[in-house]
């Protein structure tokens, strides 16, 4: 099976946001430590936003990632804290020219 590549991005409101990057980072070290099929969980920050940029080795990694305890104690934990729907986009790779060319 090929790589999953997740782009999740958050929009939190203004007076939340300290609390929301807290909540991915208590996330982050829990995925890190028990996931082993992720291979890149990582928060991104812009203006208004939050952005997740997320490798998984399958499908199957994948999906036991959506079943895990990391992404369950996110969720609840932006519960409120967000000023739109989470935007989550799957990506298949489609890596070209040198290894610069792929997450």
């Amino acid at each position: 099976m090929s790589a999953v590549i997740i782009v999740a991005t958050c929009y939190p409101k203004p007076e939340e946001t300290a609390g929301v990057i807290a909540a991915f980072e208590a996330a982050i070290a829990e995925v890190h430590d028990t996931e082993p099929g992720c291979e890149l969980y990582a928060l991104h920050e812009g203006p208004g936003r939050l952005v997740m940029i997320e490798k998984y080795a399958s499908q199957d990694a994948v999906d036991a990632h959506v079943r895990g305890t990391g992404l369950a104690g996110l969720r609840a934990a932006l519960d409120g804290k967000l000023a739109a729907p989470m935007d989550v986009q799957v990506l298949t790779p489609h890596p070209a020219g040198t290894s610069k060319g792929a997450l």
